[in-house]
């Protein structure tokens, strides 16, 4: 059993989550804040502290433990105890990390020290966004400068020289054009000719692929969906199918997905492939629901 693993789960769900004889996990909701000398802008989140002297058992981590293995109250806290000793064991000599949520070390005066993990956004309200980071803007400045405007001196003859200079490359000018604008009237009908040419070619050719080809086959891995939002189990197969109908009818994916230990038949709302959509779709049904339903870690035969 991954105690932590339960820890990190109820810690979205609860502001304090106690493990027995060790202490408590306490979150308090923190605002979005801007670092200005990094740029970047954090979301809301909930941080996480600890409370040594939290140590009574609430019964929360026991009972989710319970529920989640198909076990008794009493075998869960057994469990707790277990791995409470090995985590104190392991601190007298190293220091303790606690899955995502953070780590562990004894000071001098023999005091846990907890150091969380703050990359890790237990507030569901802003799951999935992230830090966000901007370059800062910089702004150019343009200078204007001033154009200085240089006199043009000279007698008349060599204003004459330069009106002749400027005739005469006119006219060169001219005759360039001239010829230009010839060769590319030849240019353009050598290239009409050249299309018709490609053009007939390509309306005359037969394509045959001699080579096709293999063809190719997807073995697509079918998604396996083992957290299970549980509305109810009865005793009785047709209360079980009256209880299908009903949420179904609300838009529900239900299904029966067989029995208990006790041989009670279960009813779902639904089940997910991963914890945190579990969770999400969890919380939405109790909110608006009914505040009976509970989580079922189960895979399916």
């Amino acid at each position: 059993m991954i105690l932590a693993s339960y820890i990190n789960d109820l810690l979205y769900r609860y502001d304090c989550v106690i493990v027995p004889n060790f202490g408590g996990f306490v979150s308090n909701v923190v605002s979005a804040k801007i670092n200005a000398f990094s740029h970047t802008l954090y979301p809301p989140t909930k941080q996480i502290t600890f409370n040594a002297h939290l140590k009574n058992n609430d019964g929360l981590l026991a009972n989710y433990i319970a529920s989640s293995e198909n076990i008794s109250f009493e075998q869960a806290t057994a469990k707790i105890a277990a791995i409470v000793n090995s985590w104190n064991a392991q601190l007298k000599s190293e220091s303790l990390v606690v899955d995502a949520i953070g780590s562990f070390s004894l000071n001098k005066q023999q005091q846990l020290v907890f150091e969380p993990n703050n990359t890790t956004n237990y507030l569901t309200a802003t799951f999935g966004m992230t830090p966000v980071s901007s370059p800062a803007v910089k702004r150019e400045v343009y200078k204007q400068q001033a154009q200085k405007v240089v006199p043009v001196t000279g007698t008349k003859k060599s204003s004459n020289i330069f009106t002749y200079a400027a005739t005469a490359a006119i006219l060169l000018t001219l005759g360039a054009i001239g010829w230009n604008g010839y060769q590319e009237n030849q240019l353009k009908e050598a290239y009409a000719k050249q299309q018709k040419s490609i053009e007939k070619k390509i309306q005359s050719a037969t394509f045959v692929i001699d080579n096709p080809l293999p063809t190719i086959q997807l073995n697509v891995v079918k998604e396996t969906k083992n957290f299970h939002i549980v509305a109810g189990a009865f005793e009785f197969q047709k209360n079980a199918e009256k209880k299908l109908k009903q949420l179904k009818a609300k838009g529900f994916d239900a299904q029966i997905i067989g029995k208990n230990k006790w041989e009670l038949i279960q009813v779902t709302y639904g089940s997910f492939a991963t914890r945190i959509e579990a969770y999400k779709n969890l919380k939405s049904i109790r909110d608006n629901h009914s505040k009976d339903a509970w989580l079922l870690i189960k895979k399916l035969q």
